[in-house]
């Protein structure tokens, strides 16, 4: 990186949000919150470009029954050194932050009073890719983690449905362009998350979801 990219840091203005505009979804066992405009639309799109040229995607596999199957999206991972994120049997090293993603994790660290030190970025090409049911449960990730996940360009369902099918039904979010969704508390205790299919769309969508690896070197 050179010095005049150094001097010439971009800034994205972000939404001075304030805890009236927050939504907090009314579901059990859960504490999950809706910023629908943490990012303005013109904001958000210039991250979506920037992103999606600057981002060094990669696209991994998943052995499932004995068989490899690549993963239905790209995604990179980004965040302070020794950060290291293990899922699935992946290992994903964290690569050094984009000058943007730092004003974002600034912001929202501000906004949350809460530490984050990487982010996993997934690119949906289109309603082909998907993200099937899980949870953001990894021990590296804490007892109660904390996850805040920013949408850029398509919007798209966001499915929960609790861990113990007796206690809920499924849930479905649409996530807009430049939204903010918290989760946090027992959220990723008690409940699985999803983004499916929809064939119908043919827009791209950038999702980046802030965490703390608890591993992380110091």
């Amino acid at each position: 990186m050179n010095s005049d990219h150094q001097q010439t840091k971009p800034t994205l203005a972000l939404a001075d949000a304030q805890p009236q505009d927050w939504e907090i979804l009314p579901i059990a066992n859960a504490d999950i919150r809706l910023l629908h405009d943490f990012l303005p639309s013109k904001r958000a799109s210039q991250l979506q470009e920037l992103l999606t040229e600057q981002v060094a995607w990669r696209r991994d596999h998943v052995q499932l029954f004995g068989k490899r199957h690549p993963i239905p999206r790209l995604h990179q991972w980004y965040g302070e050194p020794g950060a290291v994120y293990r899922w699935s049997g992946i290992e994903m090293q964290p690569q050094p932050w984009l000058d943007e993603l730092l004003l974002v994790r600034d912001r929202l660290q501000n906004l949350l009073d809460q530490t984050f030190n990487s982010t996993l970025i997934n690119f949906y090409r289109d309603g082909n890719d998907s993200m099937g049911w899980h949870a953001d449960d990894e021990k590296e990730l804490g007892g109660q983690p904390v996850i805040a996940s920013i949408s850029l360009g398509s919007t798209r369902d966001f499915l929960l449905r609790p861990k113990d099918k007796s206690t809920g039904a499924t849930q479905s979010i649409p996530l807009t362009h430049g939204s903010l969704l918290l989760m946090k508390g027992q959220t990723q205790h008690q409940w699985q998350h999803s983004l499916p299919k929809r064939l119908r769309c043919r827009e791209p969508r950038i999702n980046l979801t802030f965490r703390q690896i608890e591993t992380a070197a110091n």
